[in-house]
């Protein structure tokens, strides 16, 4: 294949795969259905290396990783966590859940190696599959590294159908205060935290804000950079005994809390869709190593890991989102966006508020009270969490 009709069967596989998921409104994910195609590709006449063929090569890939992970820190607004610290802990509790039903039970049934791999991809999105598969790759675990991407592909077939019926029980139930007169949405919207990055200077700034005119789309990448090159360089101080993807989260954290990035600076530089759309076709080439014979091997494993992670998850979160005032639901619900991220936790929201309520004041109240709370979740456990938990476990292979 030559470089362009490489580019365009693998972004033909990528819009499918979206095209699939706006029609059916996220129920079957766009990532199941690019995975899915390219499987059929490498098993007809896919070229095995049709993704670097296409453009994204390896020093592509990792700056692409660097650039990303740096951009995800610049999205933490500490003061805006702060506001959400119950539905955090939540999240928190439910990670803990996935782990300890994983690395018990599952280690018994599946071995540490599979588990070890499984897990943090479970707990998360992208970043964490790619940690692990390569992790597993890179000790010649060619099954276990096609584990790390189809439990990355397959966790939402079960987050999505459990999310929607955690939502609409949640949302009947506040319906039934709402209508009985318990609350007002003047009291609710008193109650409810921001979801947005706080457009304020912060506490910690010590850099001047840079002019408009001057946030270009070089200045803006040049600073991310230089951002990612630190992390990168201070991993290697330490010997990588802290993964140099985690660094480059909280390097992006502090870097924009001081000031010397802006929030979001790959959405501002309008770099952040190419960049994410080389990290996703580069994932799914690791499908090329995936055999029939291996996928079928990998079946019992990946269905029981994501029972085993999904129960402990329900348990930890139910039990301490009782304890904070949050009903099961609602726990369980924010417990489960690690399966899925955004968009994901806000299409599943805004279906349940359409479906139940019967006016457009009760469905404002319905995605202000529960939006917020899913937002926050998400952007914990797959965004900050999953990183971390990943950069932790390739130590364990």
């Amino acid at each position: 294949m030559s470089l362009m009709m490489a580019f365009c069967v693998v972004l033909g596989v990528l819009a499918i795969g979206d095209v699939v998921s706006t029609k059916t409104k996220a129920f079957i994910p766009s990532v199941f259905v690019a995975a899915l195609l390219f499987l059929l590709g490498f098993w007809t006449f896919f070229p095995a290396n049709i993704v670097e063929l296409a453009g994204f090569s390896m020093p592509v890939i990792l700056l692409s990783m660097y650039l990303l992970i740096s951009h995800m820190g610049t999205m933490l607004s500490v003061k805006e966590l702060a506001a959400q610290w119950r539905t955090i802990v939540i999240a928190l509790a439910g990670i803990i859940g996935i782990c300890l039903g994983t690395l018990t039970i599952g280690r018994m049934l599946f071995g540490w190696e599979m588990v070890v791999t499984a897990t943090p991809p479970l707990t998360g999105g992208i970043v964490a599959a790619i940690m692990m598969s390569e992790a597993a790759s890179a000790k010649g675990m060619t099954e276990l590294a096609v584990l790390a991407i189809v439990m990355y592909v397959m966790q939402g077939f079960v987050g999505y159908p459990l999310t929607a019926t955690m939502l609409r029980k949640e949302g009947t139930r506040l319906l039934s205060l709402y209508r009985d007169g318990k609350v007002s949405l003047v009291d609710q919207a008193l109650e409810q935290a921001p979801v947005t990055i706080l457009e304020e200077k912060s506490r910690f700034r010590i850099f001047p804000e840079t002019p408009k005119k001057y946030q270009t789309t070089y200045v803006l990448l040049l600073k991310l950079g230089v951002v990612a090159w630190a992390s990168v360089a201070f991993a290697g101080v330490i010997q990588d005994k802290i993964s140099k993807y985690v660094i480059c989260l909280i390097f992006g954290v502090i870097a924009a809390e001081i000031g010397f990035v802006e929030r979001k600076p790959l959405n501002l530089s309008s770099s952040f869709g190419f960049l994410i759309t080389g990290l996703m076709a580069y994932v799914f080439a690791g499908l090329a190593k995936a055999t029939p014979e291996m996928l079928m091997q990998l079946v019992g494993p990946l269905v029981g890991i994501i029972l085993l992670g999904v129960f402990g998850m329900a348990i930890f979160s139910i039990f301490i989102g009782k304890t904070l005032g949050y009903s099961k639901e609602m726990s369980f619900a924010v417990a489960l966006t690690a399966l899925y991220g955004f968009p994901p936790n806000y299409i599943l929201t805004e279906e349940a508020a359409k479906a139940l309520a019967e006016t457009e004041e009760e469905q404002k109240y319905l995605m202000d009270e529960m939006l917020p709370k899913m937002l926050v979740g998400g952007f914990t456990t797959v965004t900050i969490v999953s990183v971390i938990i990943a950069g932790i476990f390739v130590k364990f292979l």
